[in-house]
């Protein structure tokens, strides 16, 4: 069977460059992180001795651009990486996708292939909300590839080629097959006994789009009654740029099923819910994957550090879930909350990028016209 490839292509708005990439997303695997490969075409002609760079920049805008006065900037941009990639004596192996672009596209064709520092910050966005105007809130990376002397020289639109591209982590190879565990209680003013509430979950790690069953045990020894149970997926997302800190419920269900739990009664139960990043449209603050335009994205995964790393020492915008369990017992006797942290995360990438016959399909980005931004067409 063939394992066909989706070819990214887009030319510079003079047609003289040319590029080819076969994703669009780099993987960190914590040990190291996946290159940004493709390939280039230029016109050897036009460039006259001068060469061809490509570099990846990082833009984390962490408040809104119209809020920005007196000078005030909400926004950070670095380059990350400048390299020359043609000519280039660079000596790395080259991937299936690139052997057969190269093939194809003639003698003008050159591969390159960009590594990213292993502490750049992973992809995410900010749901905006209803408001589209404004820039998006996140962390934003971009490639481009253009035509200089010196790499030190400004892009020009009409020679340079930029991609919208992501920074991503999947599950790790290794992952445990932890069962986590919480146990927790309420004692009452002027009221013998306790509410204990006991949740676990079947393991550690969930992909995204897959159902997390949540296991509950109520044991009610106080003198109050249980009106209602609740059970929600919460995002925690904390802006290292600004110290800000916010959670948002991206998936619930709440339950009278088995209520009222009077006093000296138990109960067993079971919930089962699916955080999407499709039932979160609209919601102002839920973080995504890095989302790319006209392309749906999933609901930002955990952020993961390498072993005998700290993940308060990870940048950008550091993403946590966990399993947040309400017992309601009345106005005035309050709640029993209990929470239960667990990683969302992509499964382990198994594509090994090999294609056979002609399993490529190319997906063109509309040449950019002059005088129009690079960023257009995404």
């Amino acid at each position: 069977m063939v394992n066909t490839v989706k070819v990214f292509k887009k030319t510079a708005p003079n047609g003289k460059v040319t590029c080819y990439l076969s994703r669009r997303d780099f993987v960190d695997h914590l040990t190291h992180i996946a290159p940004v490969d493709g390939v280039v075409v230029v016109d050897d002609a036009y460039l006259r001795g001068r060469n061809v760079f490509a570099q990846v920049t990082v833009t984390y805008r962490y408040g809104r651009e119209e809020d920005e006065v007196m000078g005030l900037h909400f926004s950070k941009e670095m380059e990350l990486v400048n390299k020359q990639v043609y000519p280039n004596n660079d000596g790395f192996d080259r991937n299936d996708v690139q052997e057969r672009l190269i093939k194809k596209l003639g003698s003008n064709a050159y591969a390159f292939s960009i590594s990213i520092p292993k502490n750049a910050p992973n992809s995410v966005i900010l749901e905006p909300g209803n408001d589209d105007s404004s820039q998006p809130l996140g962390v934003i990376y971009d490639l481009r590839l253009y035509v200089a002397e010196e790499k030190e020289e400004r892009p020009h639109k009409r020679n340079s080629v930029a991609f919208a591209v992501r920074k991503v982590q999947f599950a790790s190879v290794d992952s445990n097959n932890r069962q986590p565990q919480t146990i927790v209680s309420k004692s009452f003013t002027l009221s013998p006994g306790k509410l204990n509430l006991e949740v676990s979950l079947a393991k550690d790690v969930y992909y995204h789009g897959q159902q997390i069953n949540a296991n509950l045990s109520i044991n009610n020894g106080s003198k109050k009654t249980v009106k209602c149970v609740k059970c929600q997926v919460v995002q925690h997302v904390e802006c290292t740029m600004n110290n800000q800190q916010f959670s948002r419920v991206v998936a619930c269900l709440e339950s009278r099923e088995g209520c009222p739990i009077t006093p000296g009664c138990n109960l067993q139960k079971s919930f089962q819910l699916i955080p999407l990043a499709s039932c979160n449209k609209g919601k102002f603050g839920i973080a995504l994957d890095g989302k790319i335009k006209d392309q749906d994205s999933n609901l930002a995964s955990s952020t993961m550090v390498a072993p005998g790393k700290n993940v308060n020492d990870a940048l950008g915008i550091v993403i946590s879930y966990s399993l947040r369990v309400k017992l309601n017992c009345g106005a005035i006797a309050g709640e029993l909350v209990a929470d239960l942290p667990f990683k969302l995360v992509h499964p382990v990438d198994n594509d090994d990028g090999k294609i056979g016959g002609e399993g490529m399909v190319f997906e063109e980005f509309a040449s950019l016209r002059r005088g129009q931004s690079v960023n257009e067409g995404f």
